[in-house]
């Protein structure tokens, strides 16, 4: 799991936008299930070592180029306040050739307790998220949204 320090500093440098995480920067020792969808926790939402194994099996999929974990936006402040490292998971970002309702299908959003998967334009991702990798040509990014 990647720390706030380092998180800091990219958004330093990256005129305070958070950046998109990777699937192991956000997962890999991370077992705050409150650390995403935490409204969901307990109601259904499967534990985030299951969702991890199924992004990583989504990911290597060859109509996929990327997966990345979008970070709520109070994620640093909650850490200031508290001062635990614990990262706040706002969406998975996906890029994809798919279209939006076999992507939900895909991830099963169901199962996620999810409200479904939302395309997103580049710009505005690109307006509050650093870190983005490329998009290839004939894909879309969409993000698997929580209420």
């Amino acid at each position: 799991m990647i720390g706030l320090d380092a998180i800091k500093k990219i958004m330093e440098e990256n005129e305070d936008r958070l950046p998109l995480l990777t699937l192991d920067e956000f997962f890999e020792g991370n077992n705050a299930e409150d650390s995403i969808a935490p409204n969901d926790w307990g109601f259904g939402r499967p534990p985030i070592a299951e969702i991890w194994g199924m992004l990583q099996k989504i990911e290597r999929m060859p109509d996929m180029a990327w997966i990345r974990i979008a970070l709520h936006d109070d994620t640093i402040e909650l850490y200031n306040v508290t001062e635990e490292a614990v990262l706040y998971g706002d969406s998975v970002i996906i890029c994809t050739s798919m279209q939006g309702a076999e992507l939900e299908e895909l991830v099963n959003c169901e199962w996620l307790c999810s409200g479904g998967a939302e395309e997103w334009e580049l710009s505005s991702l690109d307006s509050i998220f650093s870190c983005r990798p490329p998009v290839p040509d004939g894909f879309r990014c969409f993000a698997i949204v929580w209420d």
